[in-house]
């Protein structure tokens, strides 16, 4: 029995960005958490603007939480506010968690070695040209990782030619795979040759499922089409793409990757990945 009066504090950890509310991290976590009998908890945090974000940084170490998750549009603009960042921030320029370890915090960056898991159940990705679909935080990481997983080629496709090219820059800078920028207008015809494609944007997530403009004359079947929205899990994107014969892999299963390193960090746990399967089901109640 315990010795203690009153029940143990929970641990907090939790996600800052906009918008969040469809996002099921908080339930996910919760669930993992639960299985495991830890006293944790998950929240998710809808910060307004930049200014707001520095302080919800600085007031997540004074409240002793173990750590947090940055999702859009901070990945970027949090850094400053960070006391260090690894060597994975250093080279892609965003970061999307953090932990705080001796009441420092500390960001880190696992998007593009979870999104590398979740196409490599579907498609190894060596030897492949790749095309990624917009070129913010997210997409930074997942380009980066995507090329250090030995992609032949990489085409970064935006609407913002000072970000692609950026971003373009930076992978051949930390990976020296060749690197192409093209315009994103209208519908944007996928360079031929292309073998996997990637939408690195929140075009489509819940709970506007909204389409990805793209000409899908210009996808084949043999094209493996990979979508980073957690919810849904099925995008229209990835429907269209099934429905064209397309091997397809989701944000959920990206999902899954990352959030089992980062519960690692946070908790010195290995987690088994069945349990984490389980809980992402149960918080998008499939």
């Amino acid at each position: 029995m315990s010795t203690h009066p009153f029940p143990l504090q929970k641990q907090m950890t939790g996600m800052l960005g906009h918008p969040v509310a469809e996002n099921p991290i908080d339930r996910m976590f919760d669930t993992v958490y639960a299985h495991y009998g830890l006293n944790w908890q998950f929240w998710k945090s809808d910060i307004a603007s930049s200014h707001e974000l520095m302080a919800a940084i600085h007031g997540a170490k004074a409240l002793g939480y173990a750590g947090f998750c940055i999702t859009v549009p901070y990945k970027v603009a949090s850094i400053p506010a960070l006391d260090a960042v690894d060597q994975d921030v250093q080279d892609i320029g965003a970061a999307n968690y953090v932990t705080i370890e001796q009441g420092r915090t500390i960001g880190h960056n696992n998007d593009g070695k979870g999104v590398v898991k979740a196409i490599s159940k579907v498609s190894p990705i060596a030897g492949k040209r790749v095309a990624m679909l917009g070129a913010g935080g997210a997409g930074r990481a997942m380009a980066a990782e995507i090329a250090r997983a030995g992609a032949a080629h990489l085409t970064v496709i935006t609407r913002n030619e000072a970000q692609g090219q950026e971003v373009a820059e930076m992978v051949r800078r930390v990976t020296g795979i060749p690197v192409a920028w093209l315009h994103w207008e209208g519908d944007v015809t996928i360079p031929e040759g292309t073998q996997i494609l990637l939408n690195a944007t929140h075009l489509g997530a819940a709970p506007e499922l909204g389409q990805v403009p793209v000409d899908w004359d210009s996808i084949g079947a043999s094209i493996t089409v990979v979508d980073v929205i957690t919810n849904p899990r099925i995008t229209h994107f990835l429907e269209t793409a099934r429905n064209k014969g397309c091997p397809i892999a989701n944000g959920v299963e990206m999902l899954v990757q990352l959030a089992m390193q980062i519960f690692q960090a946070w908790t010195g746990i290995i987690p088994e990945e069945a349990v984490f399967q389980d809980a992402v089901s149960k918080a998008l109640a499939e």
